[in-house]
């Protein structure tokens, strides 16, 4: 039973997430749909990272096991063939050996968060970014996030409702750039709590407000204390960008 590797773009915006769940549609539903369409085959997808509802993916990635051995081109034209009108594509189909496993083969995991700096409100950007309507000093919030790079306990910046074992995580990169108006902050790591990434950027925030320093950033993560946090991100600005096997 050949099993395949799938690279996956979707716009989070209608979806409830990537998990299927009972309240609303999921990406992990349309996938499934559309594979059993084209195949007859009703198989889990099972993906790298289960996004909330909102966030969006440039480069999730699933892996499916089929009954008949489709050539990839075929399997990736078919399946985008029925996902539509869904905002979901298959970018790449690959055939992958029967031990790969998209969620525990993984080595790292990208994320990226878009902020727009301005007053009037998003119109083509809507539901793609976090408008902010004040300038932000990037400079600062990318001083601050160096402070929490490394392997730490990352309590503060964790969901109550977070399932992992542990709050201990290592963050590889949290680089913060700005250009034309926009703020992107870039994540790394092997893996993240739930609402992590959403939960830096919203501390970040207060950095480039000026509310808050870099040693501030140090102390909230020495806090280990949700309470400490700065706001939580919304989820719209927030994208998958790539994971690395």
């Amino acid at each position: 039973m050949p099993r395949y590797k799938l690279t996956i773009e979707y716009d989070g915006t209608p979806f409830v997430g990537w998990q299927i769940q009972d309240n609303g549609p999921s990406v992990q539903t349309a996938l499934t749909e559309a594979i059993a369409a084209f195949s007859g085959e009703r198989v889990g997808v099972n993906g790298a990272g289960r996004t909330d509802a909102g966030v969006h993916a440039a480069g999730q990635v699933a892996h499916i096991d089929l009954a008949k051995d489709w050539e990839t081109e075929v399997v990736r034209d078919a399946v985008n063939a029925h996902l539509r009108p869904n905002p979901i594509a298959i970018l790449a189909v690959d055939k992958v050996a029967d031990d790969f496993d998209a969620r525990f083969s993984a080595v790292k995991r990208h994320y990226y968060y878009r902020i727009i700096s301005r007053r009037a409100d998003l119109a083509l950007e809507r539901h793609r970014a976090w408008r902010v309507p004040r300038p932000l000093d990037a400079a600062a919030m990318h001083d601050a996030a160096q402070r929490l790079i490394g392997m730490h306990d990352f309590t503060t910046f964790r969901a109550a409702e977070c399932q992992a074992k542990s709050p201990m995580k290592t963050l590889d990169r949290l680089d913060v750039v700005a250009h034309d108006g926009e703020v992107r902050v870039y994540a790394s790591a092997r893996s993240f709590l739930h609402h992590q990434v959403r939960s830096m950027v919203g501390s970040l925030v207060h950095v480039g407000d000026g509310k808050w320093n870099a040693d501030n950033m140090s102390r909230i993560l020495e806090a280990r204390d949700r309470t400490a946090c700065g706001p939580v991100a919304p989820a719209d600005g927030l994208y998958l960008a790539q994971v690395d096997y």
